[in-house]
């Protein structure tokens, strides 16, 4: 049933000061939380759990769970709405209460404190002000009259705790608590690493990859002491994610890989793995310093009080039962020669690559774990050097990509192969390919092979969008086609080269751009793949003289029946309203998300199904009886518009007879046509003198040899000039210009 599990995708558990997203899951075995960072996944057993606290913080609402071995595991980030269903749950699956707890808010800094389990509750009056879980405290000390408390460092908060004082004051009653019981229950909690005792085994000179050198190392029940020449490091067992054991492509080296979170602090550098390098050949003999009994009693007799063999070996199976983890190892992967390992460069530092089941590992500088989960896709690119190599890319869902170079060819069909088989997916793997393993050939092959190549393809393609751009801006005046009968008269007017005589064809005409080409031509230069390009482009501007239409939509006809909704959208228009009542702060997209989520664990999912078939045979009938109706056109809209002419330059209405320009007339044409404006002022005059008589005659003619003066010198040097053959005087050219 749906009430036997709870599910929340987005909660955060607080370590030290970090609150590590990642998803919460209750069942009736109890509480699972997978951390989102590290994938690891957490368990806490239902008969453990004591009691269960719900109070206010930070990020909404938290829930607190007390073991009964004192530890306490707190889960952030829950709503309001949420504890009903937990109190509920716990209630019915474990038996337990869900207890509310009032913060204190006066802001006071004194009052009592209560040691409850492994956490210190600060109260003022009767409600908590503060709570610090004393599994935080790295170390305590004792002062006059306070205590002084150091907690433990985390690099992924973001605001860390250093220390706390305490102020105890003095007193006789034996009811208060005074400073050195204050300071007992401290460490009686506190998580204080301190080498007291003689260690179970020790291990002298081990060479070690990070942090590099050769440690003389101390095996303690609870924690691993490194000693080196400058730095020593105290390994607590309780950071110790994950173990490997990974073999050396040299097939004479076993690496010994242990994961940390948190991580080795020195200085400003931080060590995430410890890795220790041991000769396959090297054998060890070991006395444990432990009793049988507690051999038996603690690790169930995993080991032995005399353990021999390779020294790798031992070191394996000491961790494996001193941490409580898994060790990690080479599955079915190999490369070309065989072996476990890639060889490759990460950045400027060579190393190896390690396909495992669940991941990759890469060794060692740095050393880089990714597991499958957390990848988002991969990619095979071609290296930037020789052909014989190739880039592995891997991409997180976070967006952080790692590249590993300079992997051989031979190698690439093995982890193709691998990649494939464990379903991740490939990123320039087309659909058509998918599952089926390209050959290396085929993928990285050379230009000089003639394969695809998209950035010679990309230059190709903005070289020719160039060349476009180019043309058009070289053939924008190229539209103007005047009428045939006056495309004579402008180009002899406008024209820099015009037709030597107006009874000249076109076809003897060549304009000067058309001459320069085929002159080149003719000095033996190459026809070139741009200029033939060119050419067709104009042929087919000159060509295309169709109009582009635009494709029309179809109006939507109102009396068209409805497609009906499905049974999905029939119940959610029902629900929710319920939905905004029961989560009043979701939005829209919460409110669907949500929703798909009830429709999943809905039980009468078949209730909505027949609605929503009933109105789909409703639709199918009166889709039957829909006829479409026919929309001609109007006639307006079908009439061809006229096309319009493109403006073409205004010329100059043509006068009768032959059009000449002015740089065209030559001095017996101007004369000639003074000679008839003088010959019809004459006869006017002629007209006046026969209608006043023989005075106005002999004036007429006086008037008509003094009103052609200047027509008649002009005439008279147009005559001499054309008479003698030589050149007309200044005065004489004055007067031309006059009368022009």
């Amino acid at each position: 049933m749906a009430s036997d599990v709870l599910d929340y995708p987005d909660i955060a558990q607080e370590v030290k000061g970090a609150m590590n997203g990642g998803r919460l899951k209750l069942n009736k075995q109890g509480v699972l939380f997978k951390n989102n960072k590290t994938g690891i996944v957490e368990q806490v057993h239902a008969e453990e759990i004591e009691v269960g606290k719900w109070l206010r913080a930070a990020r909404g609402y938290e829930l607190k769970l007390f073991m009964k071995n004192g530890s306490v595991y707190k889960y952030d980030g829950f709503k309001d709405t949420d504890r009903s269903d937990l109190a509920s749950f716990l209630k019915k699956q474990y038996e337990v209460e869900l207890e509310d707890v009032e913060l204190s808010i006066k802001g006071w800094n004194w009052g009592q404190a209560d040691f409850n389990g492994s956490e210190l509750d600060f109260r003022v009056g009767s409600k908590s002000a503060f709570n610090i879980p004393l599994g935080n405290v790295s170390h305590t000390t004792t002062g006059k009259n306070e205590v002084i408390l150091e907690f433990h460092q985390n690099d992924d908060a973001e605001v860390s705790l250093m220390e706390m004082r305490f102020y105890v004051p003095p007193t006789e009653d034996s009811e208060k608590m005074s400073l050195e019981k204050f300071h007992e229950n401290v460490m009686a909690k506190a998580d204080i690493i301190q080498a007291t005792g003689d260690a179970i085994t020790s291990l002298d000179q081990i060479p070690c990859l990070t942090p590099r050198g050769r440690y003389d190392i101390k095996i303690f029940p609870t924690f691993l002491q490194l000693h080196g020449k400058t730095f020593d490091y105290k390994i607590p067992y309780t950071t110790v994610l994950r173990l490997f054991l990974l073999p050396h492509k040299d097939q004479r080296q076993m690496l010994f890989v242990v994961s940390l979170d948190p991580p080795i602090v020195q200085g400003q550098t931080r060590y995430h793995f410890l890795i220790m390098s041991f000769a396959k050949e090297e054998m060890i003999e070991l006395e444990l310093n432990m009793s049988e009994k507690d051999l038996l009693d603690k690790y169930e007799g995993k080991l032995q009080s005399e353990m021999s063999g390779p020294i790798f070996e031992i070191v394996s199976r000491l961790m494996k039962a001193l941490v409580a983890r898994k060790i990690t190892v080479p599955g079915t992967f190999r490369d070309s020669k065989q072996n476990h390992a890639i060889t490759c460069s990460y950045k400027s530092n060579n190393g190896f690559l390690y396909p495992l089941e669940r991941g990759f590992m890469y060794v060692h500088k740095p050393p880089i774990h990714i597991r499958f989960d957390e990848v988002g896709c991969v990619n095979f690119a071609r290296g930037t050097g020789s052909t014989r190599y190739f880039d592995f890319e891997i991409e997180r869902k976070n967006g952080d990509v790692f590249v590993f170079s300079s992997i051989e060819k031979d190698d690439y069909s093995h982890l193709y192969e691998f990649v494939s088989n464990k379903k991740l997916r490939v990123k320039n793997r087309g659909m058509k390919d998918k599952g089926k393993s390209k050959d290396y050939d085929e993928l990285f092959a050379s230009d000089d092979e003639g394969m695809h190549d998209a950035y010679l393809e990309q230059m190709k393609a903005e070289g020719r969008q160039k060349d476009d751009d180019d043309d058009s801006d070289s053939s924008s005046d190229e539209d103007f086609n005047p009428d045939q009968g006056e495309a004579s008269d402008i180009a002899e007017e406008y024209d820099s080269n015009p037709s030597p005589s107006s009874g000249s064809s076109d076809a003897d005409y060549e304009p000067q751009e058309e001459k320069d080409d085929k002159e080149e031509k003719e000095e033996g230069e190459i026809d070139t793949e741009k200029e033939a390009k060119k050419r067709k482009k104009k042929e087919k501007k000159v060509k295309s003289d169709k109009p582009k239409t635009k494709r029309k939509k179809e109006p939507k006809d109102p009396n068209k029946p409805k497609r009906p909704p499905t049974a999905y959208f029939l119940w959610l228009n029902k629900t929710r309203p319920e939905l905004k009542e029961k989560y009043p702060d979701f939005g829209v997209a919460d409110i669907a998300k949500k929703g798909g989520e009830w429709w999943n664990k809905l039980e009468n999912q078949q209730e909505w199904k027949d609605k929503a078939k009933i109105l789909k045979e409703k639709y199918d009938e009166e889709m039957k009886d829909y006829v479409p109706p026919e929309n001609p056109e109007p006639e307006e809209k079908k009439a061809k518009k006229p096309k319009k002419k493109k403006a073409s330059p205004t010329v100059s209405p043509k006068k009768q007879g032959t059009f000449k320009s002015k740089e065209y007339i030559s001095s017996e044409d101007s004369s000639a046509s003074e000679k008839e404006d003088d010959k019809s002022k004459e006869d006017d005059d002629e007209k006046k003198s026969e209608a006043s008589g023989g005075q106005a005659d002999a004036s007429g003619g006086e008037e008509a040899s003094g009103g052609g003066g200047s027509g008649g010198e002009a005439e008279g040097s147009g005559d001499e000039g054309k008479a003698s053959g030589g050149k007309p005087s200044d005065e004489e050219m004055d007067a031309d210009d006059e009368s022009d």
